[in-house]
């Protein structure tokens, strides 16, 4: 067990969310949608912002490192195309906070089966 300092800030976890190439794409399109169609709370902003980075960043993780994930869809029987996006918390809440989020989206990204 490793000691934090407790002046030190928490470090941050990013939790993997595996979800299918059209998860991937509907989620994009629903950040876009909600930036673009409403004042967001700049800091929020952010975060939705990191998390369409994200999904960029999870196919290039992938294309370069492309076994890791490979043994995690061939122990769960998941599809090719399934790849984990890692979202810290407040990304996450920012993502849920989406009123345009589709529920089975949601439903995925909260661990429930959709």
């Amino acid at each position: 067990m490793t000691a934090i300092y407790a002046g030190d800030p928490a470090p941050q976890v990013l939790v993997p969310h595996w979800l299918t190439s059209a998860q991937r794409d509907e989620l994009a399109a629903a950040i876009r949608a909600a930036i673009d169609g409403r004042p967001v709370h700049p800091v929020a902003a952010i975060h939705l912002q990191d998390v369409l980075t994200e999904l960029h960043v999870a196919a290039a993780r992938d294309a370069v490192w492309p076994a890791s994930a490979a043994r995690v869809r061939m122990a769960t029987g998941w599809d090719a195309d399934v790849l984990p996006v890692r979202l810290s918390a407040a990304e996450l809440a920012g993502v849920l906070a989406v009123p345009t989020l589709p529920a089975h989206l949601r439903a995925v990204l909260l661990g429930e089966h959709a």
